[in-house]
């Protein structure tokens, strides 16, 4: 059990963390945050798709909706041998709370509990309302969590005006970077073909990888757009190669060769100019080939707007310094709910540890946090008197 002497963000971050929810197994980290919410007058609706627990809590009826976003759901561990202790028993040491999910995002999440719990504490007649869309499908394939339950939404016509979605979004310090949008992620599988033949008779074979890598060398070196003033340029990165050597002889010329790109891409080019693109240039060099393309998320941005005025505003007001917007990094689930018109920012602990062996975060900085969210709330929601 975790020291009583600990606030009540860390006992909840401890109590979350001890629970093996590799992904999508939720392990009981969604009924704990319902056992916090619900005396508070959220309305609970659980939701499971597949084999993917989700919830859907509400307190009060009326717009705006302000909805934290979140994933229980951790990566797997790798080897426990190489953790300094145990990574589903957290403890803090030095000052950092150690254990999988203390910064993706366990931390988080118990920093939005205790965050509303004091904000409707001292103001129960808030406007609009308090939502919280929690998942355990982030971090697996992301097919049966957040998309499905903003499906189950907007088809009854609910909508959420501001989404803050808790990844670890800070670099050096709590609060230093919020990501107010993301660049989109763009896939494909592209099989190029020759014609198979024995290495010591080329001549009588035609050698796909020797076809193919003019254009891929002519892919990697493309400039497909030079960004703007909230994306970088996109960029396109070939992230595997294979001709089924493993299997074939290896005096054997193989027959094709199997190519997976990816481009993370600004609002400056659509995922259907790309693919255009790309084909275009595979057919300018003559190349026998297919191609199976797949859209893992759209990009998005919230340039500006009460969201991430609130968001700057309550980080200058606990912690004294301005933040930076950004969209580096890769996709979240906020990729889902931006386009209901959501205005969506990211903002959680220090992400340097994330998904690596000794996963933590300072313990300090998840009351900051707490603290943060709290304010957020009160510059959104709070009515006075």
């Amino acid at each position: 059990m975790p020291d009583t002497s600990l606030s009540e963000t860390l006992a909840l971050a401890f109590d979350l963390i001890s629970r093996q929810s590799v992904t999508p197994v939720d392990a009981g980290c969604q009924e704990l945050m319902i056992s916090r919410l619900e005396p508070l007058g959220f309305k609970v609706e659980r939701l499971r798709f597949g084999e993917v627990d989700n919830i859907w809590l509400r307190r009060g009826d009326s717009a705006p909706v302000m909805a934290f976003a979140g994933h229980t759901d951790v990566v797997p561990t790798g080897p426990e041998a190489n953790w300094d202790s145990p990574p589903f028993t957290p403890e803090i040491r030095d000052g950092m709370l150690l254990g999988r999910g203390a910064a993706d995002m366990k931390g988080s999440l118990a920093a939005m509990v205790t965050a509303c719990e004091r904000f409707v504490e001292r103001c129960p007649d808030h406007q609009g309302s308090i939502a919280f869309l929690i998942t355990s499908d982030e971090e697996g394939p992301a097919k049966n969590g957040t998309v499905k339950v903003i499906e189950h939404l907007e088809a009854r016509g609910e909508k959420i005006d501001w989404c803050l979605v808790g990844e670890p979004s800070s670099t050096d310090k709590v609060g230093d970077i919020i990501k107010n949008g993301r660049r989109g992620s763009l896939h494909a599988d592209i099989c190029i073909r020759g014609h198979q033949g024995h290495v010591a008779y080329p001549h009588l074979a035609e050698n796909p990888v020797h076809l193919a890598a003019p254009a891929l060398a002519e892919l990697s070196q493309e400039h497909w757009d030079h960004g703007n003033d909230f994306f970088p340029a996109t960029s396109f990165q070939i992230t595997d190669i294979r001709t089924g050597s493993k299997v074939n002889a290896e005096n054997m010329i193989p027959g094709a060769v199997d190519v997976h790109i990816n481009f993370r891409y600004s609002t400056e080019v659509t995922a259907d100019e790309l693919i255009q693109r790309t084909e275009a240039l595979l057919d300018r060099h003559g190349l026998d080939y297919s191609t199976q393309w797949r859209i893992s998320g759209e990009p998005f941005l919230t340039a500006e707007g009460a969201l991430v005025s609130a968001a700057q505003s309550a980080i200058k007001t606990v912690t004294g310094y301005e933040t930076e917007l950004s969209t580096s990094g890769g996709t979240s689930d906020g990729r889902f709910i931006a386009p209901t018109g959501a205005q969506v920012v990211e903002l959680g602990p220090v992400n340097a540890t994330i998904h690596k062996v000794n996963e933590c975060v300072r313990a300090a900085d998840l009351d900051i946090l707490s603290r943060i969210y709290e304010q957020i709330l009160e510059n959104l929601l709070y009515e006075p008197a």
